[in-house]
């Protein structure tokens, strides 16, 4: 059985198994340029959640074994798509006689290109015009803009003091940067825990060379995520008194795992509420609310923003799952049908943005959504997940 399939039917196989193990079970076992343990191992990296990706990279870092370096590779340039690059693999090794072997190509969509270079220790002095070079190859080549492009090491350790002054002390100097392992997957789950359409671009100032005397670009960073609790208050004008709060559980595999199941796709967290298959054909937002108390008729409020609407308009299937108080009462709505409804909804402004307001009450045993003076309520009950479950197994 394939290594993703094995993973898709029956993770409790895979889970907790060190990264050895698995690259074991993957085709042949050996990562070699373009085999199928290589293809195998890296379909698989895509469809696993983030936290699992960086346990694997530890695995790397702490126990050194014959294929570590190549996979702890693998692994930095898919932590590389999670913040949200554009991609392309390089070479496990390179070739005697070609000028260009960087481990990973990382494209951001204003056009700026970082060559990759991943190493697993800094104990060794790491020859910088190599890297050079193969940046300069690229642009020869065509496949990159020399002017627009910079440099990336990956370090396994956080102490990189050593190769700090080796790179400050060369003519590179302002088209490198440095980030360790560790640090790398802070900014994946940064990217992971908001939804602000701009952190993407804040995260590439952070990797690409620059003087920071101005700081602007780190500064913005807090100011989104402050944002992003702003976003999951209702406003003054549509409030509904708290009756009685519940856990969030949107990192619930359960949660997770349901809405798999019926989509029968794999789902990758992109977002702090969008989740995406990894060919980014079905893509859905996720969120929950606590459950409030409206003229004595329990109540769910979600806010529905433009940024949400952009990334379900760039999938090619869309849906919305609305977890209304506990994992026993969530809709999922797709997007084709919702967008049909937005005309009808209460919406406020907030920093020159305007976001939609879904408010859905609990009336005689159904699911009504409210909306604002001359338009009808609708009666969304129809999209509980367990009735569509239901429904697809009888």
């Amino acid at each position: 059985m394939a290594l993703a399939d094995l993973w898709q039917h029956s993770p409790e196989l895979i889970i907790g198994k060190h990264i050895q193990q698995i690259i074991a079970f993957a085709g042949s076992g050996k990562l070699r340029e373009a085999n199928d343990a290589s293809v195998e191992f890296r379909h698989f990296l895509t469809l696993i959640p983030s936290q699992l990706l960086e346990v694997y990279g530890l695995n790397c870092l702490a126990d050194k074994f014959d294929d570590s370096g190549l996979a702890l590779q693998d692994i930095v340039n898919e932590a590389g798509r999670r913040v949200g690059f554009g991609v392309t693999n390089g070479r496990y090794r390179g070739v005697a006689g070609e000028a260009i072997g960087f481990d990973g190509l990382w494209q951001t969509h204003a056009g700026h290109a970082i060559v990759v270079e991943v190493k697993t220790t800094d104990a060794y002095r790491i020859n910088l015009e190599t890297i050079a070079g193969y940046r300069r190859a690229l642009a020869k080549r065509g496949d990159i803009v020399e002017d627009q492009s910079s440099i990336l090491i990956v370090v396994g350790r956080e102490d990189t003091g050593g190769l700090e002054a080796q790179v400050r002390g060369s003519r590179h100097a302002w088209d490198i940067r440095l980030i360790s392992v560790d640090a790398l997957f802070k900014l994946v789950h940064l990217r992971e825990s908001l939804d602000q359409p701009h952190i993407f671009q804040q995260i590439c100032d952070l990797l690409i060379p620059r003087e920071f005397t101005k700081v602007d670009s780190i500064i913005d960073i807090t100011f989104y995520a402050a944002e992003e609790v702003k976003s999951d208050i209702p406003p003054e004008d549509i409030t509904i008194d708290v009756h009685h709060t519940t856990p969030n559980i949107l990192n619930d595999s359960r949660y997770i795992t349901t809405l798999q199941l019926k989509l029968n796709t794999t789902l990758i967290k992109r977002t702090r509420t969008f989740y995406a298959t990894p060919d980014n054909t079905v893509g859905v937002i996720c969120a929950s609310s606590k459950v409030y108390e409206r003229n004595g008729r329990i109540a769910y409020w979600f806010a529905f923003h433009p940024h949400q609407q952009d990334n379900l308009q760039s999938v090619v299937h869309s849906y919305i799952a609305y977890v209304c108080g506990n994992e026993e009462t969530i809709l999922l709505i797709p997007y084709t049908t919702l967008s049909l409804w937005l005309d009808g909804l209460w919406t406020t402004e907030r920093n020159g943005k305007v976001y939609w307001h879904f408010r859905i009450q609990h009336i005689d045993g159904r699911l009504l959504l409210d909306r604002r003076k001359g338009f009808d309520r609708l009666d969304v009950t129809q999209y509980l997940l367990a009735k569509q479950i239901t429904a697809v197994t009888r």
